[in-house]
């Protein structure tokens, strides 16, 4: 069976219930929230055998917020809607929403933490 290659990732913060509370009011859901080896995590809600990767925020040694590294894109109904509520909890708009042809629209906005993430939508 063929498999897309990205099944989990971690964004790093500094503060888990601001950035938790942060991700919940942008994106409309639920973080549960855990400690598992000496790390805390927010994580994102996932469903087994649905396509798409699950999650976590994390909190712990080694963790640093960053705008250098790898991307993360979160699949949103309504970037513009996203952006906006990204930016009335502390985060800002770094690329506002484009085109990109027949795969839809992308946006990309920088969490309360200073992260880099990615917003992507069909329409």
């Amino acid at each position: 069976m063929q498999q897309n290659p990205v099944t989990w990732f971690e964004i790093p913060v500094n503060d888990i219930k601001k950035a938790a509370a942060f991700y919940q009011k942008v994106l409309g859901v639920s973080l549960d929230l855990n400690e598992m080896g000496g790390s805390e995590m927010a994580w994102f809600p996932m469903a087994q055998g649905a396509p798409g990767a699950a999650g976590t925020l994390i909190k712990g040694d080694g963790y640093t917020p960053s705008h250098s590294g790898s991307l993360v894109y979160f699949s949103v109904d309504d970037i513009e809607a996203a952006l906006k509520r990204a930016g009335a909890n502390g985060g800002k708009t770094l690329v506002p929403k484009m085109g990109i042809g027949e795969h839809g629209f992308i946006a990309h906005f920088e969490d309360c933490e200073g992260n880099r993430v990615a917003l992507h939508s069909r329409t």
